[in-house]
């Protein structure tokens, strides 16, 4: 065989079997979409870029997850909210990522009077919205979020309807949608401290955000709260 047949092997090999590993190692990447209002956007959270909840989140993860943070400042889920995230671009962006994982946080904003008023259509706006990922082309494994707790309240934004109305509301949208339930309302709860704004939690109060949302996605029973 001379040089240039020589070569030429070489390359048709390199184009067997180069190219096609690379290939299925970029589809094995599991994708994830933390979809939320500014607490997984990170308000208040010092150096943001590095500390926010699903930046924590993918090093946690490891190469193998691509996580996205798609959270809005005071974005709700009520549809009839001030902000619903229905209508926000990050939504928009949160599909067409075609994610294999959603992680949902959205309620805190949805506590203030004026956007509460139209609690009675919390749980139907949210089924909804599971429903909208769920039918992407790559049926994505869904989780929706406990709101952390407010130190006790701001902003309109009250802990007491987070825990005595919002956290029910949620276990009705488990059961309506079949979706499991993380529990961030307990992982945060006592630790005022970590709530600077008495709303918004700060780095160490995101890392555990990040930590029990691994749990969850690392299928670890002991972050999940079942279904009713």
């Amino acid at each position: 065989m001379n040089h240039r047949a020589c070569h030429l092997a070489i390359a048709t090999m390199c184009c067997l079997f180069s190219f096609p590993m690379l290939s299925v190692n970029a589809e094995e990447v599991i994708k994830v979409a933390c979809v939320g209002d500014s607490i997984t956007f990170g308000a208040g959270v010092k150096n943001r870029g590095q500390n926010n909840y699903p930046v924590q989140l993918g090093k946690l993860l490891g190469k193998d997850y691509q996580v996205k943070n798609f959270g809005v400042n005071g974005a709700t889920m009520l549809k009839k909210g001030d902000k619903p995230y229905w209508k926000l671009g990050a939504y928009k962006a949160a599909l067409a990522f075609e994610p294999d994982v959603v992680v949902i946080k959205l309620g805190t904003n949805d506590t203030k009077p004026h956007n509460w008023k139209h609690k009675a259509e919390y749980v139907a706006n949210y089924v909804e919205m599971i429903q909208s990922f769920r039918s992407l082309k790559c049926k994505p494994t869904i989780w929706v979020c406990y709101p952390v707790p407010a130190y006790p309240e701001r902003w309109g934004i009250s802990d007491k309807t987070i825990r005595t109305e919002v956290k029910p509301a949620l276990d009705a949208v488990a059961k309506k949608a079949k979706v499991k339930i993380i529990d961030l309302y307990t992982a945060l709860s006592g630790k005022p401290q970590l709530f600077p704004d008495k709303i918004h939690p700060n780095a160490a109060g995101a890392k555990i955000i990040a930590e029990t949302v691994h749990k969850a996605i690392a299928a670890k029973p002991a972050a999940l709260v079942p279904a009713q």
